[in-house]
């Protein structure tokens, strides 16, 4: 019963699919697995033939087999592997070579001998590449096929880098990179004019002759192509739904990357469901969106024509739903982000005790607080309440480099004009400019250059939260260790991170914190800062009893938005502070135009989130609430002591 079930359950997905709570139980699953086909074949003294991927995907995979090799005794002299691809043209000394990865990540860690390694060759010449692909082929099909080949999915639903309109008996061949994926791996490159046009890739049809195939996928910001790849049809323009016409293909996904599934997201379309709160206000929004409805007039027979008749006869009349429904949207609506004083507060999303609260706005980058909440900013200093920002990094790798030359050659300026001797900051302007005319991509920054992106980001800051209506004291810079590296690739967080939180929080013991809750911004900040935030408040929650009573506000940056069913509390925006949210935001100059790392949206910043505040407006409106200019969206933490 238990399996027929779950074939109702999975009726739209048409491969297997399994679903882990995070990338690291998931990733581990998959080591072991590799592992036990590695010593079987030990047992029967032949070779493991492994396909490969790179990319952040298999990370923790290759970590974990690393793992069972020092500590476990893992042997991997009896393995050949075969890597998917490599960019063309590409050294394989480049840090963002394939070769290097899998030398960082794997092969400088075990004892597989590297003559039984091969990727693909980045520094041929055009004219010898087929002959090379050609011999690719054959050295798989020698050792008679891959006995199993590890997967990744990009954005554009390419396998390897068979990006769409890839033939499904593809061979190893040199292809053209999507202008998608380009953008994707462009931080990794210092820009997307760095990242090479094209690659060699293991074909569609080579991949399909793996006698196992594993596709992993973990965050969100695969879930869409995820949806597409497994309950789409099978289309060119989507290369990995080709994988749904192989009998030995399994998806191993984290529980992000799952969530557009069908049965994930709109359960009540393939089973019956316990009905809980959120659920049935998730279902009820999915349900108005779906038929352009208000709310209030979603009628019986919508409810029973679309999947929803269950819910009607358990919880009906509908109407009774609807109203409920709508009651719950009404009350996150709030024009006093900081509480309404003297007001009955049952039914608002902030207590209206203390009146003025201590608050402290986190912003991982020196310009989130103004991007992602800057009405609610304006609107908490107006009203009266002692706010605080915290910038938790420099934001140093975002300023392009002729802007800080600029910088330089105006303190050179004006310090001649003021009769000031400088001549040791002329030696350090011509070092500086002699670096940044012979440096490679994605090089780090010379410590000097590093110090004038910061206090070039450092100042626009202070402008931003200065026009909101603070006072110097109540800026704060925490320069956290973590992201002093100079580099893309960020240290991990330590102790000192988290201290340096936690001494912030006690100087202010605030009612109110507010942390970047968008965990799939392209550069992997935010997630990070937040988890330093919540130790650090999760840490003194056991000692101190002001924390007790500290409530921690999410709020989203220039990607995406909560979902209107998240949603807990939403702040209009008139026009005049939509105004004057934009104009904080051009506070920070080195921002506007053009971004170092803008992500897959050309807009700019002050644009997206103009773009998305009057999108959630528009929403509620849609569903038959109130009209407004435009609206800021945040969720509350909820802390399990």
């Amino acid at each position: 019963m238990a399996r027929l079930n779950l074939l109702e359950e999975t009726r739209f997905e048409k491969l297997p699919v399994s679903v882990f709570e995070n990338p690291k139980i998931a990733s581990i699953n998959v080591a072991h697995r590799i592992a036990g086909l590695i010593k079987s074949k030990q047992a029967n003294n032949t070779p493991a033939v492994l396909g490969l991927a790179t990319g952040v995907t298999p990370i923790a995979v290759y970590a974990e087999l690393v793992r069972l090799h020092k500590e476990e005794g893992l042997s991997f002299k009896n393995v050949i592997t075969f890597n998917l691809d490599e960019y063309y043209p590409m050294a394989p000394t480049a840090a963002q070579s394939y070769v290097t990865f899998m030398n960082e990540n794997l092969f400088n860690h075990i004892d597989i001998d590297k003559k039984n390694v091969h990727i693909p060759d980045g520094t041929l010449a055009l004219e010898d590449i087929p002959a090379f692909c050609l011999e690719y082929e054959k050295k798989i099909g020698d050792l008679g096929g891959l006995d199993i080949q590890i997967l990744g999915i990009g954005r554009t639903g390419h396998i390897g880098f068979n990006e769409p309109g890839s033939a499904p008996n593809s061979g190893t061949r040199l292809v053209t990179l999507d202008d998608l994926t380009r953008r994707d791996a462009a931080r990794d490159f210092g820009g997307k004019t760095f990242v090479p046009t094209k690659a060699i890739t293991m074909g569609i049809g080579t991949i399909f002759k793996a006698r196992e195939i594993i596709l992993m996928a973990w965050s969100r910001k695969k879930a869409s192509i995820i949806k597409k790849a497994v309950e789409g049809e099978i289309s060119g323009e989507v290369p990995a739904t080709y994988l749904q016409l192989s009998e030995h293909v399994e998806f191993i996904l984290d529980a992000p990357a799952a969530s557009e599934l069908t049965r994930f997201d709109t359960p009540w379309l393939v089973k019956d469901c316990v009905w809980t709160d959120a659920l049935i206000r998730k279902a009820v929004i999915w349900l108005a969106n779906t038929l352009k409805k208000p709310i209030l007039k979603l009628t019986e027979d919508d409810y029973n024509n679309n999947g929803m008749a269950q819910l009607a006869t358990e919880k009906g009349p509908v109407y009774n739903i609807n109203i409920h429904i709508f009651n719950k949207l009404q009350h996150t609506i709030t024009g006093w982000p900081g509480g309404k004083p003297n007001a009955d507060d049952s039914q608002r999303p902030e207590r209206a005790e203390p009146a003025k609260k201590s608050v402290i706005i986190f912003s991982p980058h020196p310009d989130d607080d103004v991007i992602s909440m800057g009405g609610t900013f304006l609107r908490l200093v107006d009203q009266g309440h002692d706010v605080h920002v915290a910038y938790q990094t420099s934001g140093n790798t975002a300023v392009w480099d002729d802007d800080a030359l600029r910088f330089v050659e105006f303190n050179v300026d004006f310090t001649e004009k003021m009769g000031m001797d400088n001549t040791h900051l002329k030696e350090l302007y011509h070092k500086m400019r002699a670096f940044i005319e012979q440096k490679k991509p994605n090089q780090i920054d010379t410590p000097e250059i590093q110090t004038v992106k910061g206090l070039i980001r450092k100042g626009e800051a202070i402008a931003g939260a200065r026009y909101c209506g603070l006072e110097d004291d109540h800026i704060h810079f925490q320069a956290l260790p973590f992201y002093e590296s100079g580099k893309v690739q960020k240290n991990p967080v330590t102790d000192a991170d988290i201290e340096l939180t936690i001494a912030l929080l006690q100087q202010v013991k605030p009612q109110q914190v507010y942390a970047a809750g968008d965990f799939e911004d392209p550069h992997g900040t935010h997630i990070v800062c937040f988890k330093i935030i919540l130790e650090a408040l999760k840490r003194l929650r056991k000692t101190e009893a002001w924390a007790q009573d500290c409530w921690l506000w999410m709020y989203r940056g220039a990607w995406h938005e909560f979902e209107t069913y998240e949603i807990e509390m939403a702040v209009p925006i008139s026009p005049q502070e939509l105004e004057r949210k934009k104009y904080a935001i051009f506070k920070h100059q080195s921002q506007k135009d053009r971004a170092v790392f803008p992500g897959d949206d050309s807009r700019e910043f002050w644009q997206r989130a103009e773009d998305r505040n009057r999108e959630t407006a528009k929403a509620y409106d849609e569903l038959g609430l109130a009209e407004y200019e435009a609206m800021e969206a945040f969720v509350r933490w909820k802390f399990e002591d």
